[in-house]
């Protein structure tokens, strides 16, 4: 088939690459430009060199216009293909072709709808994340489903192994999926919205520890902000501390949330959870972070000893 893409970052780097290396043929190649933003300049691939690189046409935009539309029309793509990109589509654009267009999503749709849904989904404690191929319609992330494949979050698992385990099944679901559709033996199946979850974009803020969580929400949050991504941070007496590396205390700790408290294994506790001070908490035991001027610490050697509160300012 003649396939037009919609792709931005390692995504859709991966969704171009999986189809120039398919008997499918790639007609254009449409990306935004390169961002400074937090979130966009990691997992960083470029649509626009990869295409090049291949004499596929491409075409730049931030949001669709007339002049992306006129430039789909002369493409006469058979589908587009869409995956990671971050404005919504008219449905002009999206109905243009005629098998429409097939958005990749990385969650087990109607679950994780909207932006960052690997890091949101290990942040909620779920038990899986995947990656479905649907049919764009002229809502976020609610159309009929085609092909899903899921991956289970397990207990050490970081946002970082999740991404890249739901990156390299784009070529898999992606082909089964174009094959089906080629063939018309595709089964669209709706999704239930009564089970959607939507989330929003993620910024700075949501990366700052809250320390009335139970320590295990506090832990997952730390493995879905690890590197490249910004970590989870802390501020201790006007110092912020990027906290890489945590675990769930061995012991019950009581106390104010925040509490710097006492050495456990190879970290320092801090006192986790609105109600620790009934004493029935595990607390939080931090064993590697990083500070502001990119320096390493273990917990035990940045904290010798007990004493004053981690804040969030």
């Amino acid at each position: 088939m003649r396939v037009a893409t919609f792709g931005y970052q390692t995504w859709g780097h991966k969704t171009l690459d999986a189809l120039i290396n398919s008997h499918h043929d790639v007609v254009l190649a449409v990306t935004h430009p390169p961002s400074e933003h937090s979130y966009e300049s990691i997992w960083s691939d470029s649509v626009e060199d990869l295409a090049r690189a291949h004499d596929i046409p491409v075409h730049l935009a931030q949001r669709p216009d007339n002049e992306l539309i006129e430039r789909v029309k002369h493409a006469e793509p058979d589908i587009i293909v869409a995956n990671n990109w971050r404005t919504w589509l008219p449905r002009e654009l999206f109905d243009l072709p005629p098998h429409g267009t097939l958005n990749l999503h990385d969650s087990m749709l109607p679950k994780f709808t909207g932006f960052s849904p690997v890091i949101w989904a290990l942040i909620s404690g779920a038990p899986e994340v995947g990656l479905t191929a649907h049919r764009m319609d002229d809502e976020l992330d609610t159309g009929d489903v085609l092909v899903q494949r899921a991956v289970p979050i397990g207990p050490t698992d970081t946002a970082t192994d999740l991404v890249r385990a739901t990156i390299d099944i784009i070529p898999a679901v992606l082909l089964e999926s174009l094959d089906l559709i080629e063939t018309g033996t595709a089964v669209w199946k709706p999704q239930n919205l009564a089970d959607r979850t939507f989330f929003h974009k993620r910024a700075d803020l949501d990366s700052q520890i809250d320390w009335s969580w139970p320590a295990e929400d506090i832990e997952r949050l730390i493995r879905a902000q690890s590197d490249p991504y910004p970590n989870a941070y802390t501020y201790f007496r006007d110092r912020r501390l990027r906290i890489t590396k945590a675990t769930v205390s061995e012991g019950v700790y009581g106390g104010t949330p925040g509490r710097v408290f006492i050495h456990e294994g190879d970290g320092m506790v801090i006192v986790a959870g609105s109600d620790a001070y009934r004493g029935r908490n595990r607390g939080l035991v931090i064993e590697r972070l990083r500070t502001d001027d990119g320096v390493e610490h273990s917990g035990k050697d940045f904290f010798p000893r007990g004493g004053g509160y981690l804040t969030s300012v």
